[in-house]
């Protein structure tokens, strides 16, 4: 698809055109009784100051009504992210919450069942209105209808997170990316503009309460130690921008031919940033095309920023059983059924997996290099998942197994996209049938050879210890 594709329309005046975008991206959840006091803005995957629709739009109906904004983020009680998550997420935010203060925009974070402690909160400061940005992931979905059930203000979501809203792109889970891609490219134009700027804020609440104390909050959360904090990628924001223009600038030129070889650093290393909010997708997207030509980089990357992330959200959003066995596609489920008897060479514990003890060094080195560095590149992550596959007793087992060890040791855990590879790897989401085979049956196979062919191993293996031991 040609670079202008993605370029919105000239004839549409651009301020006419921010407003009808902005207003396109909210759906209502709760209709209410709306008063003239404070805005509540539960900020929750979309965790940064600028380049934030959720934002933009709770400034734009304090502003109407000459109220101000209350942003508060709250931390589930117990909570499951790891230290090396929790430190990550924590630093962006304390670079948002900075932020948000200096714009008069007051900021909270607590602590525990967000159904229960946000409701309460609304009643005890009287808010008027509340926002929240989307996720499709099953626990906020639940904590979004248990608080719309218990309140009588407005309750609003938008989609801050892609750049087509993801209801508005597919009314219905897509089959693969050639099914969504026609439907995101027809309307890409309309919603690819930039943001506006977030003002300083005219009116305060006087709710502004001490700096948040993120070192309390984690004594609080009795976070899993297992994952400790990585120093390889700085959090925030500004940190966000930063390797994106690194990116863009010393890597993208090649991206079509390094994405998929692990013994070079060649991604983008944006996928954290996007996970925790500090990064907008829509801003990865718009400096890409301000200063980089249309080529097979350039495509390559389009397509996974763009299709393959926003076809992520959309399985989740419309399979309600994203990370089971029962959300594979029925022809999935089938032949993994009829292949569950076959015989499995190796069969690996859980602690056997998490503690990089097989015989194949490939796949150990890729379980070390998410362990002590919290990532891994994605081609050697979907033959680390079907090996997962091909070594445990059955493929319930085997999705188990992936989602654990990927929500604890990656930056980016329990994200759509890491349920919907390993859904693809697993049990065919997102992919066609492909020749039966042991185990597998019809899911697509991926081997020790096959990756020898694709680069060099021991380069690869070498660059993980070699990083280990630094």
């Amino acid at each position: 698809m040609s670079k202008e594709s993605y370029i919105p329309n000239k004839p549409n005046p651009l301020a006419q055109r921010k407003v009808l975008t902005l207003q396109e991206r909210v759906r209502l959840l709760q209709q209410g009784q709306r008063s003239n006091q404070p805005i509540l803005y539960w900020m929750f995957r979309d965790q940064r100051p600028d380049d934030n629709w959720a934002l933009l739009f709770a400034q734009k109906m304090a502003l109407d009504n000459k109220e101000s904004i209350h942003v508060l983020i709250c931390f589930e009680s117990p909570c499951p992210l790891s230290r090396r998550q929790y430190e990550f997420m924590a630093a962006g935010l304390k670079e948002t919450e900075l932020a948000l203060r200096a714009k008069n925009i007051s900021f909270t974070c607590v602590i525990g069942d967000p159904a229960t402690v946000i409701p309460k909160l609304i009643i005890k400061r009287n808010f008027g209105c509340l926002v929240t940005d989307f996720s499709p992931l099953r626990q906020k979905k639940q904590w979004n209808k248990r608080i719309a059930d218990t309140i009588s203000i407005p309750f609003y979501e938008v989609d801050a997170h892609n750049i087509v809203p993801c209801w508005l792109a597919s009314p219905k889970q897509e089959y693969a990316a050639y099914t969504l891609r026609p439907k995101l490219h027809r309307v890409l134009k309309q919603y690819l503009i930039d943001f506006p700027q977030l003002l300083r804020h005219p009116y305060v609440d006087g709710l502004e309460s001490p700096l948040t104390s993120w070192e309390r909050i984690q004594d609080q959360l009795s976070l899993n130690e297992a994952a400790q904090p990585v120093h390889w990628l700085a959090p925030g924001s500004r940190e966000a921008y930063k390797t994106l223009l690194s990116f863009l600038e010393t890597r993208l030129s090649d991206y079509h031919k390094n994405v998929n070889n692990p013994a070079v650093e060649g991604q983008s290393q944006l996928s954290p940033y996007l996970h925790f909010g500090q990064l907008a997708p829509q801003r990865v997207v718009l400096e890409l095309l301000r200063h980089n030509p249309m080529d097979s980089s350039t495509e390559k990357f389009l397509e996974q920023i763009v299709i393959r992330r926003e076809l992520a959200d959309n399985y989740c959003l419309y399979n309600q059983s994203y990370d089971h066995f029962s959300g594979f596609p029925s022809w999935g489920q089938e032949t993994l059924r009829q292949h569950a008897g076959d015989n499995r060479p190796y069969l690996y514990s859980q602690q056997e997996l998490e503690n990089h003890l097989t015989h194949d060094p490939l796949w150990n080195a890729a379980q070390l290099e998410m362990v002590e560095n919290g990532k891994m590149n994605g081609y050697v992550r979907m033959y680390w998942a079907k090996k997962i596959l091909e070594w445990t007793a059955n493929p319930e087992e085997a999705l188990a197994i992936a989602i654990y060890l990927n929500n604890l040791y990656e930056l980016d855990g329990n994200d759509p996209i890491g349920y919907a590879n390993m859904a693809w790897c697993i049990g065919g989401v997102h992919d066609r049938p492909w020749p039966q085979r042991p185990i597998f049956g019809k899911i697509r196979y991926m081997n020790y050879a096959g990756m020898r062919r694709k680069f060099n191993i021991n380069e690869y293996i070498n660059r993980v210890l070699a990083r280990k031991n630094t």
